[in-house]
Formats: C-alpha cells, structure tokens, sequence
C-alpha cells in the first residue's frame, strides 16, 4: 500500500476549505454556518497537520497548532450558540436576514 501524497491531503484540504466557504456564503441559517465555519478550520487543521509531517517529520508544531485550533474552535462554537440561543429567544428565528437591527 503506497503512502498518500502530500497533493491528495491538499485536495481534499482545499475541498474542504470551498465547501465551507460555499455554506458560508450561501447559507442563511446561522447553525448552518456556524457548521460551515468548523469545516473552513478543520481544513486549516488538516493543512498543519499535512504540512508537519512532510516538510518537517520530527516536530510537532503542525500538531500543536492544531491542537490550539481545536481549543479555539470549541470555545468560538460555545460562544457563537449562545449569541445564536439569544437571537432565538429574541427574535424567534435564527434566520441572517431578521437581524437587521445588529447592524446599528
């Protein structure tokens, strides 16, 4: 069994990376975008990860990267579902659009 290329981790980063990037812009749903934000840092996660152990096997720094990612990512998600659970209770939808009185 041939080990993976460095071009196929990419490929699938960069997939990854657009369909976020897709949800983001074309989503309306706040959730669903939250959804696609952790998509856009889970392919940053796998580019760190990629990018440690090709370019440079003994160290760890992609990996911690990553872990620090994760972290952030956890508490970016706790804090953007407790704005999302208070637009709720607020406005009685989750929809961008009904928050227009946020922009002021």
């Amino acid at each position: 069994m041939s080990p993976i290329s460095l071009n196929h981790i990419l490929f699938i980063s960069t997939a990854l990376f657009f369909i976020g990037m897709y949800g983001l812009f074309t989503r309306r749903n706040m959730i669903t975008m939250l959804m696609a934000i952790e998509l856009i840092l889970n392919s940053v996660n796998i580019n760190f990860v990629a990018f440690n152990k090709y370019l440079w096997p003994g160290n760890l720094d992609g990996v911690f990267f990553s872990i620090f990612i994760i972290a952030i990512a956890a508490a970016e998600a706790a804090v953007a579902i407790a704005i999302i659970i208070n637009i709720y209770r607020n406005h009685n939808s989750i929809d961008v659009a009904d928050t227009e009185e946020m922009k002021y």
